[in-house]
């Protein structure tokens, strides 16, 4: 996903830009934990519950009571409902599931596309798409834009098609001869273009591969339309995009952050680590209290150096929107794409997937933001990217230790047990997807059982005892995080088709990767993540018990209520 320039120029005179834009100081959140010690005026009082805390300290409880913005008991309903004062407002759970606000740590934020944008797939499900009706659709947005500027598609999956074949360059021409056409696969590592986009960058079927990127072709050796990875870099300087004023792009990017926030609450998330996105968007809707959710934001390569010039470090913010590191930085392919780097060949073929960096410019990139006390985050699917990722940690950690900063490896799919012993000798923090379990099981035979065993493996990384979290990588997976939680219990995908059984956690372990894991991902374990007094107020309520409930039916409880801090951000 692309990054946001304009943002280096905001933030590079001062490190006081992210606090200001952030909303309170860091400090307030000591002084709020102090006035939270009390019990007097409890504000809310939930009672009648079952409640999982996601706490060993008490993993149960019928009742708790907030404060402020902060839980400050957790208990029964005799003792929680005690603590009730003249202004005390109580709700009576009447039996429902209560747990801790979901965290994803790995999600591509921005609204702005949903709202706006041709979309040519299902942004939140598994519904098919038809070629017909995506060209159809770009047709239409054609009709608006002048010749030459690009026509954009976003969301398709090329496996979910009605068609029972992906797009390609012919299907695109139908669209439009005179515009350059492009339709982005929803994992971000594979695009679709028409003849005219192909001829505007000068590709004809003599182009070579590069390295990190393919240009895929016809039976007869033509270009069919699809590019990876690093062959899409053919287009940056080719076509002309359509542009607003500054005015209407603003409140372009406040309603696609104010639209996107609503609906991670409505489907109970509390917690997202942003790949980027536009961080001012972000702050006005808070300001008009339009962000329903917790912001930790990791930023892209074209404003890390102006962050690190003005000493922008990992935690710098408050409990709504804080400093979390880097945002993914791309090392190989895509899993749901199938160009993933591994060690060995996809099966029937003599393909290892697109590696996009040396072990040098790894290793000193990483060097180079951990020195800055900025929290390292690599993208790294296959096993080859994997090791590379813990070779850099390795380099950092033996020439500027810091054990404040955690390594995150992003998706961090296909493991064997010597990177999982290194993993945890580093604490590296991977975040897994977890409705790809699901949603994307249809991408999983092009690998094989051999494979899948090994893939997405919660299983063997719980038991090194590595804190795994999860990332739905929406918008190319979808993140409702109780499809999620039966990904992971289940290991069946919306095909019926079950991969990597071996790697299968219960309910529980799945409850708290979606959690307190979360939290730790981030670290802010001591500030959310769980039901425990003393921590920030964010929980979900839900019709039905994850726990008792037939496994596959997991994903269709339906989120009764949302809160975070303890007010309410949706309600069924």
């Amino acid at each position: 996903m692309a990054g946001n320039g304009h943002l280096g120029k905001e933030f590079a005179a001062s490190r006081r830009g992210f606090l200001r834009l952030g909303g309170a100081a860091v400090g307030s959140l000591a002084a709020t934990r102090a006035h939270a010690a009390g019990t007097a005026d409890v504000d809310l009082i939930v009672y009648n519950a079952k409640v999982y805390t996601v706490d060993d300290a008490m993993p149960k409880a019928q009742a708790f009571a907030v404060k402020g913005d902060k839980f400050i008991a957790v208990g029964s309903n005799e003792t929680i409902r005690a603590l009730a004062g003249p202004a005390t407002k109580t709700m009576d759970a009447k039996g429902m599931t209560i747990v801790p606000g979901f965290i994803d740590t790995h999600i591509h934020a921005s609204g702005t596309s949903l709202l706006y944008d041709v979309i040519a797939g299902d942004p939140y499900g598994t519904e098919f798409s038809q070629i017909d009706d995506i060209v159809a659709k770009l047709k239409a947005r054609a009709a608006q834009t002048p010749p030459d500027h690009w026509v954009i598609g976003h969301f398709y999956d090329d496996i979910k098609s009605k068609d029972g074949r992906p797009l390609n360059a012919r299907d695109l021409d139908k669209v439009s001869t005179t515009h350059p056409v492009m339709v982005r696969h929803r994992g971000g590592h594979t695009s679709f273009y028409n003849n005219k986009a192909l001829q505007m960058a000068g590709l004809t079927k003599d182009v070579k591969d590069v390295q990190g990127g393919t240009y895929d072709r016809f039976p007869d050796g033509e270009l069919n339309g699809r590019l990876t990875d690093n062959a899409r870099d053919s287009f940056k300087d080719v076509g002309k995009f359509v542009t607003y004023s500054p005015e209407e792009t603003a409140k372009r990017e406040r309603e696609g952050a104010a639209f996107i926030s609503a609906k991670f609450a409505e489907f109970g998330l509390t917690g997202v680590c942003h790949q980027g996105g536009n961080l001012r968007a972000i702050t006005e809707i808070r300001t008009e209290g339009r962000l329903k959710h917790r912001v930790n934001y990791e930023v892209y390569e074209d404003v890390m150096d102006p962050f690190i010039a003005a000493g922008v470090t990992t935690g710098v913010g408050d409990e709504w929107i804080r400093m979390g590191g880097t945002a993914e930085r791309s090392t190989d392919g895509s899993l749901s794409e199938r160009t993933m780097a591994m060690s060995v060949n996809f099966p029937g073929t003599t393909y290892k997937g697109n590696l996009k960096m040396t072990q040098d410019e790894v290793s000193g990139w990483t060097e180079k933001v951990h020195r800055a006390g900025i929290r390292v985050n690599i993208h790294a699917n296959g096993d080859v990217t994997i090791d590379q990722a813990l070779k850099a940690f390795e380099h950092a950690d033996a020439v500027a230790p810091d054990k404040r900063l955690r390594f995150k490896i992003t998706h961090c799919s296909m493991v064997d047990a010597g990177l999982i012993k290194r993993l945890k000798a580093l604490n590296v923090t991977p975040s897994l997807f977890n409705t790809y379990l699901y949603f994307n099981a249809d991408k999983f035979g092009f690998y094989g059982e051999k494979l899948m065993a090994n893939m997405m493996a919660y299983r063997s990384l719980l038991d090194a005892g590595i804190p795994v979290s999860v990332g739905s990588d929406f918008g190319a997976g979808v993140f409702p995080p109780l499809m999620g939680i039966q990904g992971c219990v289940t290991r069946k995908g919306w095909d019926g088709k079950v991969w990597g059984a071996n790697q299968r956690i219960t309910v529980a372990e799945a409850l708290k990767c979606h959690t307190l894991n979360g939290a730790y991902n981030t670290m802010e374990e001591d500030i959310k993540g769980s039901i425990t007094p003393g921590k920030l107020a964010d929980f979900v309520v839900l019709a039905d018990d994850p726990h008792t409930v037939d496994p596959d039916t997991i994903k269709d409880i339906k989120i009764v209520q949302t809160v975070v801090g303890g007010t309410t951000v949706h309600q069924a």
